[in-house]
């Protein structure tokens, strides 16, 4: 045993039914340690209590165990979806977890299918083609997901050119009394005017879906054979039309960069290892398009360190000795990346997946989810790409990171800051950006683990301050930000550790000089905290890059770093980071205040349905300032008191 542990945890697990489920490990604090499943928990999870794991990682894991939580499902299917599920969810620390980038776009056409052209909706009876990005709509279809947004408006762009189909708003739709210079370019059949029928728009998007499906070869004989009946009943207006569909089609087939014989949507994943570091690398084949790729990468500092002491376990609930290292970083980033996204039919893969993941994948699906692992011809082809684009990627990454942590380190010699642990330094920046005086807001922008996290990024609206004076805007941010830390503090109750925003940073970073300084100085002396932490960040002469001074709340004379110095590099890139977020929040600000963007839900009486319709009716927010009283309680829902309410409120 690799360590003691508590007599009732012992008890507990030994107590534990021979049935699957899913098992969490939890340490004296609470956190969550470790995530697992098992087709027999009991004899899974003794196996971690009744050996000596020795200094080994999973041995570190098990001597921290204090508690213990399992849940019991009906299949091993249902087990490993648990485990995938609360891995994503919780983050535990010992797991293999990648990084949470599912946002992936997809292309979407407007409305139900109803190749008829029936329909009241402008979506129903012309639809639309558009790039979207979010939670699906069962009143659209949806095709993808796209590796990048790129590769949705390419695609996009292949069917204005071969169907031409609308891309326009709804309200810009109905609001228009002459065709617009995609109709001019033959980018459209501008159904907005009525130039083509519904039946004949419909026919469309029914053969733009069956080229996103891949029916390429059946649409290009359907569409072959159209054109000669109308040719020989003497409708040489439509063979035309269906002639040029052909020719805009075959070229788009001719010009692919990667030519493919199957149509089938295909998924190539490619796993790297190097450095403690994996990466695996995710092409996408799309009705025999080769759509690109994208790189993922562990959210471990050392995935190999975690993957290598992870066992497996046999059909009858023991364990053995573990596949390799990348084969068990591809089984885990299948089983997180396509939980709640589709998957198709065939994935190829540069290593073997177990035929149990396959089956959950196949159920979650709906439809038989096979994969490739020593492809031939073609597809071998791909899996070769996306292999040496993984170790491009890898590459690189560790590139960056070397450089990155070379500079961390050089910060903190620089600055006396602890140089143990430097993962865990975390730098906070602040600014104040506006417009003489207007809009002002302040950013405060995070380093830690030898990156920029920009999901702790924070923006402060500024208000209560003379326009235009910088220093009471520090003021204000500085003290709502580190206020509930020092009385936190005081109270002798020191924020947890494992929440970022509550932990008072090593190093706060101010964009400017001894004003600024002095200020924050102030604000840490009034909330009792060390003023040692404050660096400000002088610009040099001529305000050129490289020549900043570092100036320190704390009495020590400021210093020069030198043009070329890592500890530099890094201060000048987090105070532009902040500098960038700031102006972000401004402009939107400023934007919002100029444009109006709010103002209609600011006013009493209008809620979203009625500000939809508002909008829709007159094209946008400027259409609703230029009606009268009387068109606008033409609007349902408006009434003619409420009307006068939104122009006097929009004027």
């Amino acid at each position: 045993m690799s360590a003691p542990h508590p007599e009732a945890l012992l008890a507990q697990v030994a107590a534990l039914p021979p049935l699957p489920g899913v098992y969490r490990y939890f340490d004296h604090s609470g956190t969550l340690l470790y995530v697992g499943k098992a087709r027999n928990l009991k004899k899974r999870v003794a196996s971690y209590f009744n050996k000596n794991h020795g200094g080994t990682r999973i041995g570190h894991m098990v001597g921290k165990i204090a508690r213990l939580e399992t849940t019991v499902v009906r299949s091993e299917t249902e087990a490993l979806l648990l485990e995938n599920n609360l891995i994503k969810s919780l983050h535990p620390k010992y797991n293999i977890l990648f990084r949470d980038d599912k946002s992936y776009p997809f292309l979407k056409i407007s409305g139900l299918a109803a190749h008829d052209g029936t329909g009241s909706a402008p979506s129903q009876r012309f639809p639309r083609i558009a790039y979207y990005r979010g939670s699906t709509d069962k009143r659209h279809r949806y095709f993808g997901p796209y590796p990048s947004a790129w590769a949705v408006k390419e695609t996009i762009t292949l069917l204005q050119k071969v169907f031409r189909l609308r891309t326009c708003e709804d309200t810009v739709y109905a609001n228009r009394s002459r065709p617009c210079l995609l109709y001019q370019i033959k980018r459209c059949t501008a159904p907005c005017v009525g130039l083509i029928t519904p039946q004949t728009y419909a026919s469309d998007v029914h053969n733009a879906e069956a080229l996103l499906r891949g029916e390429t070869q059946e649409l290009l004989h359907t569409l072959e054979q159209r054109m000669l009946a109308h040719a020989e009943q003497l409708q040489f207006e439509q063979a035309a039309e269906l002639r040029n569909q052909l020719q805009a089609l075959a070229r788009m087939l001719h010009q692919q960069a990667i030519e493919t014989t199957d149509t089938r949507d295909v998924d190539i994943l490619a796993v790297r290892v190097q450095g403690g570091k994996a990466c695996v690398n995710l092409a996408m084949v799309r009705g025999g398009r080769h759509l690109g790729d994208r790189p993922y990468f562990s959210s471990q500092a050392d995935t190999v360190g975690t993957v290598l002491e992870t066992e497996n376990e046999d059909r009858d609930g023991t364990t053995t000795n573990p596949p390799e290292p990348a084969q068990q970083i591809l089984e885990a980033f299948v089983a997180q990346h396509y939980l709640g996204l589709p998957i198709p039919p065939l994935l190829v893969v540069s290593h073997p997946l177990p035929s149990l993941l396959l089956q959950a994948l196949s159920e979650q699906a709906g439809h038989r989810i096979q994969a490739v692992h020593q492809p031939r011809e073609e597809r071998r082809t791909w899996l070769e790409m996306a292999q040496r684009n993984a170790e491009l990627q890898l590459t690189r990454l560790l590139a960056e990171e070397g450089s990155q942590q070379a500079r961390t380190r050089a910060l903190a010699e620089a600055l006396d800051l602890p140089c143990e642990q430097l993962e865990q330094l975390r730098i906070e920046c602040f600014d104040i950006s506006h417009t003489a005086g207007e809009a002002t807001r302040a950013s405060c922008v995070v380093f830690t683990q030898h990156a920029m996290q920009s999901s702790q990024y924070r923006h402060f609206k500024i208000e209560g301050i003379t326009g235009g004076d910088d220093y009471a805007a520090m003021r204000q941010v500085l003290e709502r930000r580190y206020r509930p830390l020092a009385q936190a503090r005081q109270e002798a109750e020191s924020p947890s550790s494992n929440d970022a925003q509550a932990r008072l940073p090593d190093l706060v970073l101010i964009d400017g000089g001894k004003g600024q300084v002095a200020v924050a100085r102030e604000v840490f002396s009034e909330l009792g905290l060390e003023l040692s932490r404050i660096v400000g960040v002088e610009k040099g002469e001529g305000r050129k890059v490289g020549l900043e001074e570092l100036v320190f709340a704390d009495g020590r004379d400021k210093i020069y770093l030198g043009k070329d110095s890592a500890a530099l590099m890094l201060i000048a890139q987090i105070r532009d980071e902040a500098h960038r977020f700031a102006i972000t929040g401004m402009r939107a600000a400023r934007a919002k205040v100029r444009t109006g963007g709010s103002r209609l839900e600011d006013i009493p009486g209008i809620g979203p349905k009625k500000r939809a319709r508002l909008l829709q009716r007159f094209g946008g927010l400027r259409g609703v300032q230029d009606a009268s009283p009387q068109d606008l309680a033409s609007v349902e829902g408006i009434s003619a008191e409420l009307a006068d309410t939104i122009y006097h409120a929009l004027r």
